[in-house]
């Protein structure tokens, strides 16, 4: 799974853009997050290619700022669950920089070292 950094206008319709985009490509938003400012935005989408909805999204003007590996791990739905998944990976010294939920109760992780994220999480 890839979380593509998406930048967008602060105005109606702008998600709904997005997200028609990615629809009409085949595409599935397995998770989102975003955040806006007074004039712009910044939108977090969980796919299973960052490159054919970079490709969707070019099509329909909406810019693109990036693209990362994150980690995507099931977890139960009950009070603590996230802090139990997160106390791991804080225990082993990693800083986390991006934490989303994403469709079917699974939590969406990125770091600056994926590999001693993975490790902390898995044990892999």
């Amino acid at each position: 799974m890839q979380d593509l950094v998406i930048n967008l206008e602060n105005k109606a319709g702008t998600l709904a853009q997005l997200g028609e985009a990615l629809g009409s490509a085949g595409i599935n938003i397995d998770g989102v997050c975003g955040v806006a400012t007074r004039a712009a935005g910044e939108a977090h989408i969980l796919v299973q290619s960052a490159q054919l909805a970079r490709d969707a999204l070019a099509q329909a003007g909406i810019e693109c700022d990036g693209e990362r590996d994150v980690e995507v791990i099931s977890i139960v739905d009950q009070p603590g669950e996230m802090g139990r998944h997160l106390r791991k990976i804080a225990e082993a010294g990693v800083n986390i920089d991006l934490v989303y939920m994403a469709t079917a109760s699974r939590l969406v992780l990125g770091a600056a070292d994926m590999a001693e994220l993975r490790e902390a999480l898995h044990g892999q």
